[in-house]
């Protein structure tokens, strides 16, 4: 049995690494703000002997004890809340990174930042690779979150040449799932609620730009599986879904998996918003012997059947 600490723990990537992390028998702590986090996502596991809540701003160093792992999941991740306060944004990103890269060398454990897609900004490069260096804009009002970002690698790359911490790095790419927020600005989220609303589903742009969407069961086997990695595989390694589809398809699908009324409108696309996005998944298959189970059409069914099931119908009260 390991100790484990996963910061960001109560939110939507963090309560099902949790939740995975218990199961396999470890003692874990969620450490969380709860500045996007849920305690609804972690309650099931509140009252079990493995699981330890710390509600604690990460900025802010916590005297966690000794720990074997640490995953390193806190920070807003959808554009609502990351502009929301861009400035704790960035905070997050590099005090938060330096508070938890200090306690992994304090106790020599191995450390796997969730980092993001984001890092190739709106990349001139398709599909996109782990060398390619990305197209960011430094001072947009999403620089917040990728700026943040790659400074929170760079930290981790430093700490691991100069301090010889064990790290791992992982840039994850759009990821749906139940825990999601019903009204947290991502497109999954956004369509599926308008659809069950029969509210029209607002498509920013012409619906020609792509994603590619990841299930979060696919994500959260490939965060496990890198940090069981040897300390010679640091990364990046891309982790999502390579398959690619625009947002109009995406929009399309919804509607007829709902069964819904609602009809698709077209607004201003903005500001920095990528044209396409897609993961070269090359590194993973070889490094990790990963690759995505789930696709788009099943993972909607459960996600659909879930947002009926609880937060919409909770909304709806």
């Amino acid at each position: 049995m390991k100790r484990i600490l996963v910061t960001g723990g109560a939110g939507f990537i963090g309560s099902h690494v949790c939740a995975r992390l218990v199961n396999e028998g470890h003692h874990v702590i969620c450490l969380d703000n709860f500045l996007t986090g849920c305690k609804g996502n972690i309650a099931h596991l509140m009252d079990g002997p493995r699981f330890e809540l710390v509600e604690h701003d990460i900025v802010h160093p916590y005297p966690i004890g000794p720990v074997d792992e640490i995953y390193h999941l806190a920070c807003p991740a959808s554009p609502v809340h990351y502009q929301r306060d861009p400035i704790k944004t960035m905070k997050i990103s590099v005090l938060g990174t330096l508070n938890v890269l200090g306690m992994a060398k304090k106790h020599d454990a191995k450390i796997l930042l969730a980092s993001t897609s984001e890092i190739y900004g709106d990349p001139l490069v398709h599909p996109q690779p782990e060398s390619y260096w990305g197209n960011v804009n430094p001072i947009g009002i999403r620089s917040c979150y990728d700026e943040g970002k790659r400074c929170a690698e760079t930290l981790f790359m430093d700490y691991h040449r100069q301090e010889k911490v064990r790290v791992k790095i992982v840039r994850i790419f759009n990821t749906y799932g139940p825990g999601m927020l019903s009204h947290d600005g991502r497109v999954i989220s956004n369509f599926i609620l308008q659809a069950l609303e029969d509210k029209d589903i607002t498509i920013h742009g012409d619906g020609s730009q792509t994603r590619s969407f990841q299930y979060i069961d696919d994500l959260v086997e490939a965060l496990v599986k890198t940090m069981n990695t040897g300390d010679d595989f640091l990364g990046p390694v891309n982790i999502g879904n390579p398959t690619e589809f625009t947002i109009k398809e995406l929009a399309e699908l919804v509607v007829e998996y709902t069964g819904s009324r609602s009809k698709l409108i077209y607004l201003p696309l903005p500001e920095d918003d990528p044209k396409q996005r897609r993961p070269d998944i090359s590194l993973a298959r070889e490094k990790l012997n990963w690759e995505p189970t789930i696709n788009l059409k099943k993972g909607l069914s459960r996600m659909i059947a879930h947002f009926k099931e609880k937060e919409y119908t909770h909304e709806l009260k």
